[in-house]
């Protein structure tokens, strides 16, 4: 499941109480913020999430894996996301909590049949 710009509209909201016209002004200034900072070549960090930043690629070689023709990939700037153990020890407990919902779902379902 993806989390979009609409759902954190909705949790401001509904949580915090605010308008969704307000709700709406102070994610779309959020992003631009970050977006902004990011073509400045600044470092963007959310403490206990991450850090954002963009990152140099030099142009190299590369295959295509249909065709086998080779071809060479024009240098640029890419986006990247280094995540603090915080928040990825949260995604991690909800997929281990995923997968064990999953898990006894399954045991109880064969349980059932036996």
């Amino acid at each position: 499941m993806s989390l979009i710009k609409d759902d954190l509209i909705n949790k401001l909201t509904q949580q915090i109480g605010f308008k969704k016209t307000e709700s709406k002004e102070i994610v779309n200034l959020f992003f631009e913020i970050i977006k902004k900072r990011l073509l400045n070549k600044e470092e963007v960090k959310l403490s206990g999430f991450g850090n954002f930043n963009i990152r140099y690629k030099k142009s190299r070689p590369a295959r295509n894996p249909r065709t086998g023709e080779y071809a060479l990939v024009s240098a640029r700037n890419a986006n990247t996301i280094n995540s603090k153990s915080t928040a990825l020890k949260c995604i991690l407990r909800y997929q281990s909590y995923q997968n064990l919902r999953f898990i006894l779902q399954s045991e109880r379902l064969l349980s059932f049949v036996n």
